[in-house]
């Protein structure tokens, strides 16, 4: 049989189909460009895969519950979630788990390796996927697109919360108030509005919060980290909102307008402040014309009584 062998490591292969996409990892050729946001890849079922993100076909149905998947191996592991099946067991602890990946995960949890590297500002990672979602924020790559309204969005969770609010379709209900959701991270976050719970404690000083974004965003004021930087001066902030503010003055952007006067302005609280003086104006008017009533009503009296 006719062996192939690659010019970069001397690897040797039987098929030329495994050749050619190994010596790919040496060049970087990506020849499968994706049809909807031209992002490109080294192998035909990694496009396959992303564009399925796309069009949100979910060709794999799981055996037990019917739910569908994208990835063949996602729906292996989710079918292991009913068999209660759990193979790979952590070096480290003795925890086991129902996926390969995720053991390798937990162990890093131990062993403290961050193999991921941010190549725009050399930041580490213990996880690929916090890697790539970190790298938007340099790039501003938005991969996945709302089938309804064309939004688009940096990371799937986001993207998936927003279209269930085209479907309103709110399958989470609090199980202290009865008030519905459409996502489950989102009740959660409401349900500890009830009971108080501050599962997220900052590794720096131990104050707890109520919700991850909070206690990374808290975390920052002792790190000094500021991760979202400016498109245009390349200014930085720690937090995503000040950046998008700041950005506003580059761009003269003003997405927010006043309910009264259709006046725009550039950040929310300036337009709630503005609307604040037609509400109180309205209110000034009212109270002048009841007096003014009350006094139309009362001068005839006093008159006819003199």
């Amino acid at each position: 049989m006719v062996a192939y062998t690659c010019k970069y490591c001397n690897k040797c292969f039987s098929h030329l189909s495994n050749f050619i996409k190994h010596e790919r990892t040496y060049t970087g050729v990506k020849p499968y460009v994706c049809k909807y946001c031209n992002k490109c890849f080294s192998q035909l079922s990694s496009l396959k895969l992303h564009e399925r993100t796309h069009t949100g076909v979910k060709p794999y149905t799981c055996k037990n519950c019917d739910k569908c998947f994208g990835n063949l191996s996602n729906c292996k592991k989710h079918e292991l979630t009913h068999t209660g099946v759990k193979p790979y067991t952590c070096n480290y602890c003795d925890k086991c788990f129902n996926a390969k990946s995720n053991c390798k995960q937990h162990e890093r949890t131990h062993t403290g390796k961050k193999p991921y590297t941010c190549k725009h500002c050399r930041k580490c990672f213990s996880h690929s996927s916090a890697c790539k979602k970190h790298e938007r924020i340099h790039t501003g790559v938005t991969p996945y697109t709302c089938k309804h309204c064309e939004v688009c969005f940096k990371q799937s969770s986001g993207w998936k919360r927003h279209e269930r609010t085209h479907a309103r379709v709110k399958s989470y209900t609090c199980k202290h108030c009865n008030m519905h959701f459409s996502d489950l991270s989102n009740c959660k976050r409401h349900e500890r509005t009830h009971t108080g719970v501050k599962p997220y404690t900052c590794k720096y000083c131990k104050m707890c919060f109520g919700q991850s974004s909070d206690c990374k965003k808290h975390e920052r004021t002792h790190t000094g980290e500021k991760p979202y930087t400016c498109k245009y001066c390349e200014k930085c902030f720690s937090q995503s909102t000040d950046c998008k503010k700041h950005e506003r003055t580059h761009t003269g952007e003003k997405p927010f307008t006043c309910k009264y006067c259709k006046k725009c302005f550039s950040q929310s609280s300036h337009c709630k402040q503005h609307e604040r003086t037609h509400e109180e104006f309205s209110l000034g008017s009212i109270v002048k014309s009841v007096y003014f009533d009350l006094a139309a009503k009362c001068l005839p009296r006093n008159l006819s009584q003199s």
